[in-house]
């Protein structure tokens, strides 16, 4: 806050400055802190560590080759079976009917 007085007119003036960036950075920690603590009560967010471990890679690899790796995955078995479905029919016949007949004639 700056205070200071016109020397002619006998005025005093007052100017107040805002707290600037600090302020707002202040204001921008509290809002994640807050966010982050509404994750955490409602269970998004779980800071469940025990248990846990990496998995065991075997990677190994000579000069221009490609590296050996082990992964163990599920198989997908792709095949067919018989099963009985119903098929919608889609039948033509045959009838006659008017059509347009659009011809063009010389003037002659």
């Amino acid at each position: 806050m700056t205070e200071y007085r016109d020397r002619d007119e006998n005025v005093t003036v007052v100017e107040r400055r805002g707290g600037g960036a600090g302020r707002a950075v202040v204001i921008l920690l509290l809002a994640i802190v807050a966010i982050v603590a509404v994750l955490f009560a409602t269970g998004f967010w779980k800071a469940d560590v025990t248990g846990g471990s990496l998995p065991k890679i075997n990677v190994t690899s000579k000069g221009g080759a490609l590296p050996d790796v082990d992964v163990s995955s599920k198989q997908v078995v792709v095949g067919s079976k018989k099963t009985t479905v119903d098929v919608p029919t889609v039948g033509t016949k045959e009838e006659t009917v008017d059509v347009p007949d659009i011809q063009v004639k010389d003037a002659n």
